[in-house]
């Protein structure tokens, strides 16, 4: 499942979404003539996503991009994500 804004609403990536097996839940723009399927209930997942990307581009070293190599970049930003997993999860127990 493809979960994208209005500014991903074409065609091309529509097709290109459908012939690997997904399905683009994207809502359509004002001027496209056939209206497409569009599920609002899961797009609301997408504004999660958004707000962890907020979240973790707090930590300076990621919102600038120190880390030359995608690997150094990648565990970073996977250490980012435990510590918030880590303080939602004290914050519940």
């Amino acid at each position: 499942m493809l979960l994208a804004d209005k500014a991903y609403d074409a065609d091309a990536i529509r097709k290109l979404v459908s012939s690997q097996g997904g399905w683009a839940n994207i809502p359509p723009r004002r001027n496209r003539r056939n209206p497409i399927c569009f599920s609002s209930y899961l797009y609301r997942d997408r504004n999660l996503i958004e707000r962890l990307f907020n979240r973790i581009k707090h930590c300076r070293r990621i919102a600038t991009r120190y880390d030359k190599r995608a690997a150094n970049f990648l565990a970073f930003v996977k250490l980012a994500a435990i510590r918030l997993w880590l303080s939602a999860y004290e914050a519940t127990a």
